[in-house]
């Protein structure tokens, strides 16, 4: 039997500077956090052992054991994260009107988001982990958007592999959102243009796939050699879109998350940022002009791109 998760009152959080500590008596009656020996925790590790929910006035956190990442957040009273997932939410206004699915669905918090602004999408989410989704419907709520809404929006849950073949609907997908990581890193099959090829082919006509591609990979050996890239190039950093790039050329957009760590790509030609922002809801217009074109130029050349 799956161990129930232990809930932890945070009596401080930033999630704008995504760092939490713990210093009050958990749920379970262990005393401070501290105590034993969890301090402080930054946003994108996991507590080593156990399943943990973590919770505040304002917002709950859902980890899980060996998955080196915050998987979900729920925010009493307020939609918004301020992370990535505010970003899946800007997808269904450059695609067409379809199914859109999740892989990588974690505990809904995209789904949520998306809902709420879109109210009339039908999401598909995939999910390998069926614990962390038995645990979101008990804890955070999942199982209200699995129900149809008056404008006819619901969330469908798969558990499985989303890479898996099956992994499709008739006539495709109006846009994919791909936010796959196990232990903290993105799948290893996401560096490989062929995946993002098959993944195109479970596409409509004009639909986009929108990726979480994680953190820098050779930011450090850039730094060591001093050939850190201009800004337009900086996306040459992260695998997952140098996978992306090669896979389709001329066709990929991408972006930094303000403040953060992880990049982030959609596929298709380069949208009209104007009457994109124009098409999203306020608190995302700024950022969607932060969207730029992959253009490897001379700089990126040089550094000879590895065979993928």
């Amino acid at each position: 039997m799956a161990r129930m998760p232990c809930s932890a009152v945070l009596s401080v959080f930033h999630l704008n500077s995504c760092y939490y500590k713990y210093n009050h008596r958990d749920q379970c009656g262990r005393g401070p956090a501290s105590s034993r020996g969890v301090s402080s925790l930054p946003f994108g590790n996991a507590v080593s052992r156990g399943e943990i929910k973590c919770s505040t006035n304002f917002s709950i956190f859902f980890y899980r054991r060996k998955r080196n990442n915050i998987h979900s957040v729920l925010n009493k009273g307020r939609k918004w994260t301020d992370s990535y997932w505010d970003e899946f939410a800007s997808l269904p206004a450059i695609v067409p009107k379809g199914p859109i699915a999740i892989f990588g669905l974690g505990g809904g918090t995209a789904a949520n988001l998306m809902l709420d602004l879109w109210p009339s999408l039908q999401l598909e989410g995939w999910e390998i982990d069926e614990i962390l989704i038995d645990k979101a419907r008990e804890h955070l709520g999942l199982y209200k958007i699995e129900q149809r809404n008056q404008a006819g929006g619901f969330l469908t849950v798969r558990v499985g592999d989303a890479l898996h073949p099956s992994a499709n609907v008739p006539g495709g997908y109006a846009g994919i959102i791909v936010d796959l990581f196990s232990d903290g890193k993105v799948l290893p099959q996401l560096q490989k243009a062929a995946t993002w090829l098959d993944l195109h082919d479970r596409l409509m006509p004009h639909g986009r796939i929108m990726v979480n591609c994680g953190g820098s990979s050779d930011s450090a050996h850039c730094a060591a050699n001093g050939n850190m890239p201009p800004t337009d190039g900086a996306w040459v950093q992260n695998s997952t879109i140098k996978a992306l790039c090669k896979a389709f050329p001329g066709q990929l957009c991408w972006k930094r998350i303000p403040g953060g760590e992880n990049y982030l790509a959609v596929t298709g030609p380069t949208p009209d940022l104007t009457l994109w922002s124009a098409s999203v809801p306020f608190e995302l217009r700024s950022s969607v002009k932060q969207w730029r074109s992959c253009k490897p130029g001379e700089w990126w050349r040089r550094m000879h791109l590895p065979s993928i």
